[in-house]
C-alpha cells in the first residue's frame, strides 16, 4: 500500500497505531534484555512486561507465587516479575475473565500505620478513575484478610525506558516520539488533580506496539514516603544514583504539585 510506513533503521513494517517516529521492533531489541542478562529473573524476555523499581527492597522478601496464590483465589499467580521500594509485581491471570494482569502487592509494613487504610481507599479510588491510554490502568484494589494491600493492574507487554536508554542506540526521532506521549498522559492526570511524584525511566513503559504508558502513578504519595526512598538505583548500575525529583522533593516539602512531575520529565 502506498501509505504503508516502514522503519528507516530496520525496514520493518510499522503498525498502523504506532506513534510517528517509533519503531516497536527496534525499541524491543534495545529494551529486552540480552542473554547475558538472562540470569536475572526480573530481566528475562518473558518477565519484561513490567519494569521493576531499582530501589533495594529494604528487607521485604516477596512471597513465592504458590504462597501468594492462597491469598488470591480469584487469580492464577504465574510468576514474580520484580520487586522494589514500592512492593512486588507478579504476572497473574484472572480466572473468570481469562485475562493476564499485573498484581502489585505493597510492602507489608505500610499497613501497620493506623491511618493507612483510609488513605489507601481514598487514593486508590482516584488512581482507578484514571482512564488514559498513556497510563497503566488499575482494574481492582483492596487488601487480603491478613492485611496485604494490593492493586490488580493492566499488564504491559514490552519493556521500560531505562532498558531502552541503556541499549545506547535511542535516536532523536524515537526520543521525540516518546516524550509527547508522556506529556499528554501527565497533563491528563494533572487535570484530574493527581501528581505522579516519581517520574523516572523505570516508570515509563513501552509496549510492543510502540505505545508509551506511565506506571506506578501516585504510589509515592500513597505510601506516605518521600520520593527519595524510591529513586536511588542499586550499587553498580551504569546510571549511578540519579535524582529525578524536583528540588522541593529533595528538601522534603510537605506538598508537591504538578510542577515536580514536569521537572522530573525534563531530567528524563
Amino acid at each position: 500500500m502506498a501509505d504503508e510506513r516502514r522503519c528507516n533503521e530496520c525496514g520493518g513494517k510499522l503498525l498502523p497505531d504506532a506513534p510517528q517516529g517509533l519503531c516497536p521492533q527496534c525499541l524491543m531489541k534495545l529494551g529486552l534484555p540480552s542473554k547475558a542478562r538472562g540470569e536475572d529473573p526480573a530481566l528475562s524476555d518473558d518477565r519484561a512486561a513490567i519494569p521493576t523499581s531499582a530501589t533495594p527492597p529494604g528487607g521485604f522478601v516477596p512471597p513465592a507465587p504458590d504462597e501468594l496464590a492462597q491469598k488470591f483465589p480469584q487469580l492464577e499467580i504465574l510468576e514474580l516479575l520484580g520487586q522494589g521500594g514500592m512492593g512486588a509485581v507478579y504476572k497473574a491471570r484472572q480466572k473468570q475473565l481469562d485475562r493476564l494482569v499485573a498484581l502489585k502487592i505493597l510492602p507489608p509494613e505500610v499497613g501497620k500505620e493506623p491511618a493507612f487504610a483510609e488513605r489507601f481507599a481514598r487514593e486508590a479510588r482516584s488512581l482507578a478513575k484514571l482512564n488514559h491510554p498513556g497510563i497503566v490502568s488499575v482494574f481492582d484494589f483492596g487488601h487480603t484478610e491478613d492485611g496485604v494491600y494490593y492493586f490488580i493492574m493492566e499488564l504491559v507487554d514490552g519493556t521500560d525506558l531505562r532498558r531502552v536508554i541503556e541499549g545506547g542506540q535511542l535516536d532523536p526521532a524515537e526520543a521525540l516520539a516518546i516524550v509527547p506521549q508522556i506529556c499528554e498522559a501527565l497533563q491528563y492526570a494533572h487535570e484530574e488533580g493527581l501528581v505522579h511524584r516519581d517520574i523516572k525511566p523505570e516508570n515509563i513503559l513501552l509496549d510492543k506496539k510502540g505505545r508509551v504508558k506511565i506506571a506506578d502513578f501516585g504510589l509515592a504519595k500513597l505510601l506516605g514516603k518521600p520520593a527519595t526512598a524510591y529513586t536511588l538505583t542499586q550499587a553498580g548500575q551504569r546510571m549511578g544514583t540519579p535524582h529525578y525529583m524536583a528540588p522541593e522533593q529533595i528538601e522534603g516539602a510537605h506538598e508537591v504539585d504538578h510542577r515536580a512531575d514536569i521537572y522530573s520529565l525534563g531530567v528524563v
